[in-house]
C-alpha cells in the first residue's frame, strides 16, 4: 500500500498496491487559503514593517521617545476615534480663549512689542513661552498692527480732504485769464446765445439740461461730452449757472469756445429776476449753516482727535462734510428749479463732476408716473461707497424727528443726474419742505445729518421719486480704484462723486481718460495754465 500527501496538505491518496489503478483519495480540509492569499500577505506584512522602522527612526531623531510610532499614532488617533478632543484642538481653543479676552486690550508704548512677524517668531523661539503669553503676545502685535493702520488711514482721509477741498493752482490759473480775456476780448463778449436763438431758452419743445458749477474745467468737460453725444444736438439748451464771481470767465470760454448747433447760455444767479426780488430760504440757510459748522466742527483737526475711537470711515464722512461744495450755492440752487425756469416743464440736471457717454434725449420719454424726480437707487449694488446706501446712512435715525417719520431701510437714491418734472413740482410743497428741514437740522446743531444737499433731498422728494434704469447714472468713480472701467464705458453718464475728481492730482489714473476725453489739452487757455491729462 502507498501513502501520498499533496503539497498543500489538504488531500491524501490511499493506494492498495503496485499495479493497482484503483485508489482512494481523502480530502482533510476544505480549501481555506490560496498560495496568492498568502503571498499578498507577507507583502503587505513586508510593507508594514518597513514603515513602522521609518516611523521609529523619525521619533528616534526628532528626540520623541517617550512613545514609539505606533504608540504616537495612536495617541494622534485614538481621541478622534473615540470622541476625545486632541491636544491640538485644546491648544487652538486656549488661542482663541486669550485672542478673545477684553482685558488684553492695551500695547505698551514701549518696544517690547513686537512690530514684525520676524521679531515675533524669534522671540516665542528664544523664550520657549507656553500657549498663554504666546497668544497674549500675538494679540499685542495685532492690535499694534491695527493702530499704525488706522492713523496712517486716517492721515490719507486727512491729505485726501486737503487735496480736494482746495483749489489745484491750474484751476486758479485758468478762471484768472479768461477773465482777463473777457475784459480785453470783445469775441470772449458776445452774446450767449445769439439772438436769434434767444427764444429757445423758454420753448418747451427743446431738451433743457441744467448745469450749476464755479469750475470752468468741469463745466466745459460736461458741456462738449453732452453734445458730443447727442443725436439731435441743435434740439439741446444748456443753461449754465455760475455765480458772480465765476460769470466773466465762465462766459468768456464758451463764447470762444462755441458747441453749435447747441443752445449755450452762461447766467449768473444774481441776473436771475426771482432771486433778485428779496432773501431766499437757501441762502439764509446757507448763511446759518457756514456758523453753525464753524462752531461745532472746530476744523478738520479738531475732526481728527475727537475721532480717536472712531472707524476711519465715520471720520473720512465728517471730514468731507467739512467740503466747500456742501456750503456752496451751486449745490443747493436745483431745489429752486421751478422759480428759476418758471417757462418750462421738464428739466435734466447736471453735476458738474459727470461725464456724458450717450444720447440723453430719450429721458425725456420716461414716463415718471406723476412723480417729480427721475433718479437712480444707490441700494441694490455690492459697492460699499455708493450702491448700498438706504436712508439710515445718510439720516440720524437716533434722533426722534427722523426716527418717526422715515424707514431707515428705505433705498436711497443719487443726485447728479436727475429727470425734474418742474410741471408737477410746482403742484408740491417740496422746496418749502426742504427749507423747513434745513433750518431743523441747524437748529439742532447739525444732528440730523451732516453731508449737505442730499440727505434733505431724500426728506423733501421723499414720495415723489421714479427709480430709473441704472444704465443712466453710474456712481462711485470718485470713491475707488476697483471700479471695472469697462462697466464704466457702457453707462450713459458716469459720475465722479468722492474726492478724487478727475481734474485733481489724486484722481484714479484708469478712470481719468473718461473725463480727459471731452478736454482738449492742445487749447492755448489749457495749456498756458498747464493743464495736463495725466
Amino acid at each position: 500500500m502507498q501513502l501520498h500527501i499533496s503539497p498543500s496538505l489538504r488531500h491524501v491518496t490511499f493506494s492498495p498496491g503496485k499495479g493497482v489503478r484503483e485508489s482512494i483519495k481523502v480530502k482533510l480540509w476544505p480549501r481555506l487559503v490560496s498560495y496568492r492569499m498568502v503571498f499578498y500577505v507577507l507583502l503587505l506584512t513586508t510593507f508594514l514593517l518597513r514603515f513602522v522602522f521609518v516611523l521609529t527612526a523619525m521619533d528616534t531623531i526628532d528626540g520623541e521617545t517617550e512613545c514609539s510610532s505606533l504608540g504616537c499614532i495612536g495617541k494622534k488617533f485614538g481621541p478622534q476615534l473615540l470622541g476625545r478632543r486632541s491636544e491640538s484642538t485644546k491648544v487652538l481653543d486656549e488661542i482663541y480663549r486669550v485672542l478673545e479676552d477684553d482685558h488684553i486690550q492695551e500695547v505698551p508704548g514701549n518696544q517690547e512689542v513686537p512690530k514684525t512677524l520676524e521679531e515675533f517668531v524669534s522671540e516665542m523661539k528664544t523664550y520657549k513661552s507656553d500657549i498663554k503669553i504666546f497668544a497674549s503676545r500675538l494679540k499685542s502685535m495685532i492690535t499694534l498692527m491695527e493702530q499704525k493702520t488706522r492713523a496712517a488711514k486716517i492721515q490719507e482721509y486727512l491729505y485726501r480732504h486737503v487735496a480736494s477741498s482746495s483749489i489745484p493752482k491750474q484751476l486758479h490759473c485758468l478762471a484768472l485769464r479768461l477773465a482777463h480775456e473777457h475784459s480785453v476780448n470783445v469775441a470772449a463778449r458776445r452774446p450767449l446765445p445769439d439772438p436769434e436763438r434767444v427764444p429757445s431758452l423758454v420753448d418747451p419743445s427743446y431738451h433743457h439740461f441744467v448745469l450749476a458749477s464755479d469750475n470752468v474745467l468741469a463745466a466745459s468737460a460736461v458741456a462738449a461730452s453732452l453734445v458730443a453725444n447727442a443725436r439731435r444736438p441743435d434740439r439741446v439748451v444748456l443753461h449754465l449757472i455760475t455765480d458772480r464771481k465765476t460769470h466773466a470767465p465762465m462766459h468768456a470760454w464758451f463764447a470762444l469756445h462755441p458747441l453749435a448747433p447747441a443752445v449755450v447760455e452762461v447766467r449768473p444767479l444774481h441776473r436771475f429776476d426771482w432771486l433778485a426780488k428779496g432773501r431766499v430760504p437757501v441762502l439764509e440757510a446757507m448763511e446759518k449753516d457756514e456758523k453753525v459748522r464753524a462752531r461745532f466742527r472746530g476744523g478738520s483737526s479738531a475732526i481728527i482727535a475727537d475721532g480717536a475711537d472712531e472707524r476711519p470711515v465715520v471720520v473720512a464722512a465728517k471730514l468731507q462734510a467739512l467740503s466747500p461744495k456742501y456750503n456752496s450755492v451751486m449745490n443747493h440752487i436745483r431745489i429752486n428749479l421751478p422759480e428759476l425756469f418758471p417757462s418750462l416743464d421738464k428739466v435734466v440736471f447736471l453735476d458738474d463732476d459727470i461725464i456724458i457717454q450717450a444720447d440723453l434725449s430719450r429721458l425725456w420719454d420716461i414716463d415718471l408716473h406723476g412723480k417729480v424726480n427721475g433718479a437712480v437707487e444707490t441700494c441694490r449694488g455690492g459697492d460699499k461707497f455708493v450702491m448700498t446706501k438706504r436712508l439710515k446712512n445718510y439720516l440720524n435715525f437716533s434722533h426722534p424727528l427722523i426716527s418717526e417719520k422715515f424707514d431707515p431701510d428705505e433705498c436711497a437714491w443719487a443726485y447728479g443726474m436727475n429727470v425734474f418734472d418742474l410741471e408737477a413740482w410746482r403742484r408740491t410743497n417740496i422746496s418749502q419742505t426742504y427749507h423747513h428741514w434745513l433750518n431743523k437740522n441747524l437748529e439742532s446743531e447739525l444732528s440730523l445729518w451732516q453731508l449737505g444737499t442730499l440727505p434733505p433731498g431724500l426728506i423733501a422728494f421723499h414720495g415723489n421719486v421714479h427709480v430709473i434704469d441704472p444704465y443712466w447714472h453710474m456712481l462711485g468713480l470718485g470713491y475707488q480704484e476697483n471700479t471695472s472701467v469697462s462697466n464704466a464705458r457702457r453707462a450713459a453718464v458716469v459720475h465722479f462723486n468722492g474726492r478724487a475728481k478727475p481734474w485733481l492730482d489724486i484722481a484714479f489714473p484708469q478712470l481719468k481718460p473718461l473725463w480727459a476725453k471731452y478736454v482738449n489739452f492742445s487749447d492755448k487757455f489749457i495749456k498756458t495754465c498747464n493743464i495736463r491729462a495725466s
